[in-house]
């Protein structure tokens, strides 16, 4: 007797096109949230940060250059605005508080 060819339930694996590799990438550069990219690529979410971690990581990376360069050059002006930027650059890149005990 033939034996029938294993079926497996549920949709087929999702397999990534360099396109969507991309445009991944692309889109969690410029900030769009994991949810809005997983629409654009008809993906659940868990799928999405499953067949798409490096791009998502490699994304994320890229906006946050983009964000600390615009702060630093904030901070490097002489208002208030720039004293507000340094104090911020200072906490979450250095871990700073004004609750630390004094040295």
């Amino acid at each position: 007797m033939d034996e029938a060819p294993e079926k497996h339930p549920g949709r087929p694996p999702h397999l990534p096109t360099d396109l969507q590799r991309r445009l991944v990438q692309e889109l969690a550069a410029h900030g769009i949230p994991q949810l809005e990219i997983g629409r654009a690529l008809a993906v659940d979410p868990k799928t999405l940060r499953k067949r798409y971690r490096r791009e998502l990581d490699i994304g994320a990376a890229k906006l946050e250059a983009v964000l600390i360069g615009h702060l630093l050059r904030l901070a490097s002006g002489s208002d208030h605005v720039a004293l507000r930027a340094i104090i911020f650059l200072l906490r979450c890149r250095f871990g700073w508080s004004q609750f630390a005990p004094a040295r």
